[in-house]
């Protein structure tokens, strides 16, 4: 007798994900605010007056530019990737209940997860075309699903969250 596959729940809707991206947004933004208050803080540089008499507060140097946007971005990243490889879920995912698997349904791997921040960067930069092509895909995946070779799925409750198999 053929062994039979379980049955995968359905994907997950446009409008679920995009409520999802708006919580982590929520909780993205508190990240955000206290890494960039941490070395705020501790490179704080005193006012000075200038000739007019104003008093001036000028950020630290290692505060802006590039190689601070490049710190932020990095703790962006790690914080999707966090979450994605310990349970496949940011908490925005696991409030609306979906989950990202892999498309082998094997562990997701830290490349998926970069491939996928990177081009779900992407798909939002092209107006949001990436994530409304959803809706004319075959498959019904968005750009990121398609490129990083995963998917989102639309779970009945976070206890019924699909294993990767080994």
């Amino acid at each position: 007798m053929p062994e039979t596959l379980p049955t995968l729940p359905p994907k997950a809707s446009l409008i679920k994900r995009l409520a999802a991206m708006f919580y982590d947004t929520l909780l993205l933004f508190g990240v955000l605010f206290t890494a960039t208050l941490i070395p705020s803080l501790l490179l704080k540089t005193a006012p000075s007056v200038n000739q007019n008499g104003d008093v001036v507060h000028e950020l630290n140097p290692l505060l802006s530019g590039l190689s601070f946007q490049a710190y932020l971005l990095v703790i962006t990243i790690a914080f999707f990737c966090y979450f994605w490889l310990r349970q496949g879920q940011t908490l925005g995912m696991q409030a609306w209940k979906l989950q990202l698997v892999s498309r082998d349904r094997g562990p997701l791997s830290l490349k998926q997860c970069l491939l996928r921040t990177f081009y779900a960067s992407v798909s939002i930069a092209c107006f949001g075309l990436g994530y409304w092509w959803q809706w004319l895909d075959k498959d019904t995946l968005t750009w990121h699903d398609r490129w990083s070779n995963t998917e989102v799925l639309q779970l009945a409750n976070n206890k019924d969250k699909i294993q990767p198999s080994k």
